[in-house]
């Protein structure tokens, strides 16, 4: 990599045109997390570089072009009391591009059911918490009298329940739940219908900590916590296009492909970040990469047990994109009961498709189908589109892809939270930044975008700039 100049570094640079000294910081990795610190720390005067192995930024939450259809790795949604996400749309001036339901509404088809009696709904009322979801649950066709009530008893205890408890994140979510008295089909068809979509685990599988962060947070914090957001456009349209303007007009010099090679400390004080034809210097530097990458870039002593990074596991995502010839579904989105679909997009507007219909269907704790063939995808998963949207039984298909990612999330297993590190390591100037982080969110854009902003904190702090202008999402949803 060269400079503007055409010139090539051949070690650290110093300081030159009269920057002073702790104003230079250096930002490995270009997902939400990385965009996130290196904008706060631009905001705050620091000078900085993004680095970005990838051609593109965005990390997990992408876009590609297959032909002249642009094509989001997976289907990415957030809700309104993800303040931190909702920032960063701001930041970039793409909120208007992402907006928010006016109020929560999830179309629940149960396919064990006849014809005429599948469809239900989630979805709010203009009433304070806990009554806003209280007619909605009363009505709720897919679960019995008895166990709706039982639902409320939940919610309750769990509003009891407090997030600081360390002893949360020993026990796991089904186990609490079973002693709350939801029955198996309860869990199945209320609990993990938005469970797996948040923590990407069943109840049986997740944290309670976690798990009760996600529910208090989006459902009992605030009315409109849970209306959910996605976005109209491509992905890329966000965290790349819009990022990058954003990022060139803070003033962050942005390169992609650009694989960061080491780490190190120097012996006066600093780092020097190494990249292929390059070293660059740095006061700070933030590490906003996976766990295993992050594991493998750090110098010695910058955690106590840096072995504990790899025992963070992981979970994929499977996304299986199907374009019709005609449209087959008339809402934005529904999630589904009896059948191996869960949640199913129509993307046709976002994507640029011109006829027909096309629709992500997102497939999380997609462990046992995530190195399927295509050929046994399509076999598997056009069925059960045609068993749940009726028009889709006499439509063509003009085409059938799927996208992997292996390593989606981390895992959100009990005991997870004590794996998970903080902004801060032992090695003074170094930070960490990612979903895996210890934001007290599972991995969501959100938790990206919270551990981002605590890394650029931690660091202006020790180059002794102010944090005014850093934003503070500890207030309840809007």
């Amino acid at each position: 990599m060269t400079h503007g100049n055409g010139t090539q570094d051949d070690g650290p640079r110093t300081d030159t045109a009269g920057v002073r000294p702790g104003r230079r910081a250096v930002v490995v990795g270009g997902g939400l997390a990385g965009v996130t610190a290196a904008l706060a720390l631009a905001d705050a005067g620091v000078r900085v570089t993004l680095l970005e192995s990838r051609p593109r930024l965005g990390g997990l939450a992408c876009s590609f072009q297959r032909g002249d259809l642009t094509v989001d790795n997976g289907q990415h949604v957030y809700l309104r009391c993800c303040t931190a996400y909702r920032w960063f749309l701001d930041r970039i001036g793409g909120a208007h591009l992402a907006p928010v339901q006016d109020r929560l509404d999830v179309p629940v088809v149960d396919l064990d059911r006849p014809e005429g009696r599948r469809l239900g709904r989630l979805r709010r009322d203009a009433l304070p918490v806990p009554l806003h979801l209280g007619r909605s649950l009363a009505t709720y066709p897919h679960l019995s009298l008895a166990e709706r009530a039982a639902v409320g008893r939940a919610a309750l205890a769990l509003q009891r329940l407090d997030l600081a408890d360390p002893a949360l994140d020993t026990q796991d979510f089904a186990t609490w739940l079973t002693a709350h008295g939801q029955s198996a089909r309860t869990v199945e068809a209320l609990w993990d219908l938005v469970g797996v979509a948040t923590l990407n685990a069943v109840a049986a599988d997740a944290s309670l900590a976690l798990a009760a962060m996600v529910f208090k947070t989006g459902l009992l914090s605030d009315a409109g916590a849970a209306d959910i957001g996605w976005a109209r456009v491509p992905l890329g349209e966000l965290h790349d296009r819009l990022a990058r303007q954003a990022l060139t007009a803070a003033g962050v010099r942005t390169e992609v492909r650009a694989r960061v090679r080491s780490v190190r400390a120097e012996p006066g004080g600093g780092w020097s970040v190494h990249v292929p034809g390059e070293v660059l210097a740095a006061d700070a530097v933030v590490l906003a990469v996976p766990q295993r990458e992050a594991h493998a870039l750090l110098p010695d002593g910058a955690l106590d047990r840096p072995e504990r990074l790899l025992e963070i596991g992981t979970a994929p995502i499977l996304n299986v994109h199907v374009i019709y010839d005609r449209a087959v579904l008339d809402a934005p989105f529904l999630t589904a009961l009896g059948t191996p679909l869960q949640w199913v997009f129509d993307r046709t507007e976002a994507a640029g498709v011109k006829e027909g219909q096309y629709l992500a269907v997102s497939q999380s704790t997609a462990q046992d189908e995530i190195d399927t063939p295509v050929a046994a995808l399509r076999e598997r998963y056009l069925p059960e589109l045609e068993r749940l949207l009726p028009r889709a039984r006499g439509a063509g298909v003009l085409d059938f892809f799927v996208t992997r990612e292996r390593a989606a999330t981390f895992v959100p297993a009990p005991g997870v939270g004590r794996l998970r590190p903080g902004a801060r390591t032992k090695a003074p100037g170094l930070y960490l930044a990612g979903a895996w982080t210890a934001t007290g969110w599972p991995a969501t854009m959100e938790s990206a975008v919270r551990s981002g902003v605590g890394a650029a904190g931690a660091a202006l702090d020790a180059l002794g700039r102010s944090r005014g202008l850093l934003p503070d999402f500890f207030e309840e949803a809007a």
